[in-house]
């Protein structure tokens, strides 16, 4: 080893020395590092007590979560040992007319949060999410050591554990001391008669805070979102994260999917984060706009008490080495659409109400929660109102509906003359037969795909419909007749034993107005659809009559009572509109309107074109129009 080196190996070794020096903690810091570290352990401790409990139970698929068995409130209070000490926290609460929040000094967090005026469909109160299954903590290093403060000790600056909010909005403060005049404070503020919830972190001379990104500081946001109604599968396919991305429309995981994680990185700036289930939702908005988001949703085991697992790293701006206050603001409360329009509707909450997309989204903000708020002012009970917005429905599509049975009626008048035309040309030329049989229709002015034109015309109100009842909270835990929840299934005949391929799909229960639509969709279509000519011609539409009420049956039977019992009076409905247009058309009549059109000269359709060519091309010899 030569001179040189030598030299530079010494002048490392004494940078390296001085570096140390220099950043010697005092006894201040290596005070404030040892609380830490204990505070730490301590938190760990806890955790693994509570998990190596939790892994006794019999449901083994619930070890993941640690699941609370007295679902109604936290525990008010519990006692840790530090170093040889006692030391206690307890947990606090915020309260107005609508929310309970239970705030805790572990972490100084929100612990749980209560709806007031709802339930859980076995009667228990409804908590959005619960302590032992959530998690709420910025993630920083102090001294080289990662610090997440969902496992520090925040100490309450209030006088009252519990406070109600009537008029004015309350506050509660909790606080962390890294050291003299240094800390971090979470500020909840509860506002009267709302679902929200502010909140600031301040920063106060946090100096030896430092963090993994220049100008950000991490947010920790977890929750396992708990089964709240009867129907799990239902409630499962309306359960995901939403979030916003700043000035641009609303985005969402894919609630149907099968993957057991889905995950997404949001590089940009984000408006919003929420975790949704059929009827509430959790979200934490940004005053502004939070930096970016990395976000993950995971499927919960099949016998567990929680239907998804959601998890949220969010990027707050943070400027390091300077005092600051970070405002937060959380919304807890019903997916209610016009609530959320009202209140918050320059940031988009009201897309968490599934109401479908486009023109379906239009006709139910439009039109249909119009009119059912508006019934709702004057009738209480639910199946009434039902029933009014059905027959309201049905008088609007009224002329769509005539029109409908019109085509229906011409085509029974000239089944004579297809039979005709069907004795006189052989099965085997099905391509003259079919010829022969649509140069009839044009010489009379009908279209057999006239009935077909005013039924595609009201699919749009179906599927709103369909968007609309099954998460329509005013349904919800509403009975009616023998329904006892219009927003789930009504089950009038349950069964233990799993029926492969049929279970997944259909249940272990029968639905009876599931059972009622189908039986109407069947007679319904028997009475209005089916003519001789017809089968005849498409001998398949016959059994695809049946075919296709059973499949809506079996998936239709876990869907809302509400909706299927809205099915089935639209179809009774119609039902009687086409026996009432029955005894108003004269059959005769109509035939000799359609009979005079056959001495007017027509023009050949492009239609009847094509048919004859492709006659031609397969050597038949083409119908001649007389």
């Amino acid at each position: 080893m030569d001179r040189n080196a030598i030299i530079g190996m010494v002048i490392i070794a004494g940078i390296f020395i001085i570096w140390g020096v220099v950043n010697k903690p005092n006894a201040e810091e290596l005070k404030r590092q040892q609380y830490i570290k204990d505070s730490v352990a301590i938190a760990r401790q806890i955790e693994e007590q509570k998990r190596a409990e939790s892994l006794t139970d019999s449901a083994v698929q619930d070890a993941v979560i640690i699941d609370r068995e007295d679902k109604e409130t936290p525990s008010q209070s519990s006692e840790i040992q530090v170093a040889g000490d006692t030391t206690e926290y307890n947990t606090y609460t915020l309260e107005n007319n609508l929310i309970k929040v239970y705030l805790s000094e572990q972490g100084g967090r929100i612990n749980s949060v209560e709806l007031k005026n709802y339930q859980t469909h076995d009667s228990l109160p409804l908590v959005l999410f619960h302590s032992d299954s959530s998690k709420f903590g910025l993630n920083f290093f102090s001294q080289n050591r990662p610090i997440n403060t969902n496992e520090l000790y925040f100490k309450s600056l209030s006088a009252k554990e519990s406070v109600v909010v009537y008029e004015n909005p309350e506050s509660i403060s909790f606080r962390y001391s890294a050291g003299e005049n240094e800390y971090i404070e979470y500020q909840y503020t509860l506002l009267p008669d709302k679902y929200q919830v502010d909140m600031n972190i301040s920063l106060h001379d946090m100096f030896q805070l430092s963090t993994q990104r220049t100008n950000v500081i991490d947010l920790d946001w977890m929750v396992c979102s708990p089964q709240q109604e009867k129907g799990r599968d239902n409630e499962m396919i309306y359960t995901t994260l939403y979030y916003k991305p700043y000035e641009d429309d609303v985005d969402f995981f894919n609630a149907r999917s099968k993957k057991s994680v889905q995950s997404e990185n949001i590089a940009t700036r984000l408006e919003w984060i929420a975790y949704k289930d059929q009827f509430f939702s959790s979200v934490i908005m940004a005053d502004d706009a939070f930096l970016d988001g990395v976000m993950k949703s995971e499927l919960m085991p099949a016998g567990s008490k929680y239907l998804k697992k959601f998890e949220s790293t969010i990027g707050l701006p943070f400027e390091a080495g300077q005092n600051q206050v970070i405002p937060l603001h959380f919304y807890f409360g019903p997916n209610k659409y016009k609530l959320l329009k009202s209140q918050y509707g320059d940031k988009q909450l009201q897309d968490l109400v599934t109401v479908g997309r486009n023109i379906i989204k239009w006709i139910n903000q439009i039109v249909i929660i119009n009119l059912f708020d508006f019934l709702n002012k004057y009738i209480r009970n639910y199946g009434i109102i039902i029933l009014i917005m059905t027959i309201i429905i049905k008088i609007f599509l009224l002329p769509l509906t005539f029109k409908s049975y019109m085509s229906t009626a011409k085509m029974k008048v000239l089944k004579p003359q297809i039979d005709e035309i069907n004795k006189k040309i052989p099965k085997e030329k099905a391509m003259e037969r079919q010829q022969a049989t649509m140069a009839l229709y044009k010489k009379v002015g009908v279209s057999p795909l006239g009935g077909c034109l005013p039924m595609i015309l009201q699919m749009p109100i179906l599927f709103a419909m369909f968007r609309f009842f099954p998460t329509s909270i005013e349904l919800r835990q509403q009975s009616f007749l023998w329904a006892h929840d219009l927003s789930t299934y009504d089950s009038v005949l349950e069964w233990n034993a799993t029926i492969p391929f049929i279970s997944n799909t259909f249940g272990n229960h029968l639905s009876l107005f599931t059972l009622l639509m189908t039986i109407s969709t069947i007679l319904s279509m028997k009475f209005n659809n089916q003519t001789a000519a017809s089968n005849q011609q498409m001998p398949g539409m016959k059994s695809m009559m049946y075919v296709m009420p059973i499949m809506f049956m079996f998936i239709l039977n876990k869907f809302s009572a509400g909706l299927t019992y809205y099915y089935f009076l639209a179809n009774i409905i119609t039902f009687a509109q086409n026996f009432m247009f029955k005894q108003f058309v004269d059959e005769d009549e109509l035939l000799q309107k359609l009979e005079s059109r056959k001495s007017k000269s027509k023009k050949k359709s492009k239609f009847q074109q094509r048919m004859e060519q492709m006659a031609k091309q397969q050597g038949q010899k083409p119908i001649r129009r007389r």
